[in-house]
């Protein structure tokens, strides 16, 4: 199933719940999936039309009369275009809203670099309070959904549009604030986030062939990072490799050096060098930039060979 297909229907269930969930979009429901929920919730959901500084405001202005709004868009236009109304509006003013950007870095494909934001993580990360969400496949998106809604405060989620390849059983429990270890190892570290999940685990097993052990956890939460469980690996296994849909400036290698400052280990990334994307489908852009399996094995051994 579609990722925005499992986010609409656990949405109309917490809409169903409570009446004080509400969701804005800045009519773009159609690409985010939440059109056919119209109908069924005609006074829980409002196109703001495209005018999404307003939507912010409006939720805002919502979650101080004690609403549980939801608010998306494309990521750009969720993160970027209302920096300011989520820093001071949102997190400064302690609102609760869940903010959902779709389409994080080259999954915005033919929509091209204007949509494709590979510094979200980035422009969010500094403001103080947000938390940064990025599921990895439906599994853990509808595990996650109910706890995020629970959650008292302003959640950014960076949320993948189309279908994702499982990578959680369905017995998986969600913790919002605990990394996940999916493989483990003991010659390098590979802490990943969102879509690149599979690619990480696939290359992990071709590095297993060739005797190179890796311990894998996903990072959904990307703020607050884990850094319990990033010291733990990193300094079992004494390498480091981070693997993001995002530029390596501000995202998941910033958070995690950030969180190994005081150690002296070595880190390598793949990721978006820092560069605007481009008109393209996904095999095209993941060459372009390097998000393939092959460069996060050719990276993980440059990594190891720091040691």
């Amino acid at each position: 199933m579609e990722m925005r297909a499992v986010y609409a229907e656990c949405l109309a269930k917490l809409m169903e719940e409570d009446k004080h969930v509400v969701l804005l979009d800045a009519d773009l429901a159609k690409a985010s999936g939440t059109l056919n929920l119209r109908p069924r919730f005609p006074e829980q959901i409002f196109d703001c039309g495209v005018a999404e500084q307003n939507m912010a405001s409006i939720a805002a202005g919502l979650s101080s009369y004690g609403f549980k709004p939801w608010i998306e868009s494309f990521t750009p236009f969720a993160s970027r275009r209302i920096c300011d109304q989520i820093a001071i509006s949102i997190a400064y003013a302690k609102q609760n809203v869940k903010i959902v950007g779709t389409d994080p870095g080259i999954s915005a494909e033919l929509n091209g670099g204007t949509h494709m934001s590979m510094e979200d993580i980035g422009v969010l990360r500094s403001i103080p309070g947000l938390v940064i969400f990025e599921p990895v496949d439906s599994v853990q998106l509808r595990a996650a959904m109910p706890v995020l809604n629970a959650y008292n405060g302003c959640i950014y989620i960076r949320l993948f549009r189309k279908q994702l390849p499982d990578v959680f059983p369905e017995d998986y429990t969600f913790d919002l604030f605990k990394a996940d270890k999916l493989r483990d190892g003991k010659d390098l570290s590979i802490f990943v986030s969102g879509m690149l999940t599979k690619d990480v685990l696939d290359a992990a097993e071709a590095l297993e062939k060739e005797g190179i052990s890796c311990d894998v956890i996903n990072i959904h939460t990307i703020k607050p990072i884990d850094r319990e469980a990033v010291l733990a690996s990193a300094q079992k296994t004494g390498a480091v490799l981070t693997v993001e849909n995002h530029n390596v400036i501000g995202g998941l290698h910033s958070a995690v050096l950030e969180a190994l400052a005081a150690q002296k280990i070595p880190a390598c990334a793949v990721g978006v060098m820092d560069r605007f994307g481009e008109v393209g489908k996904l095999p095209y852009l993941r060459e372009v930039t390097g998000l393939t399996v092959e460069n996060i094995i050719k990276r993980a051994k440059d990594a190891i060979l720091l040691k």
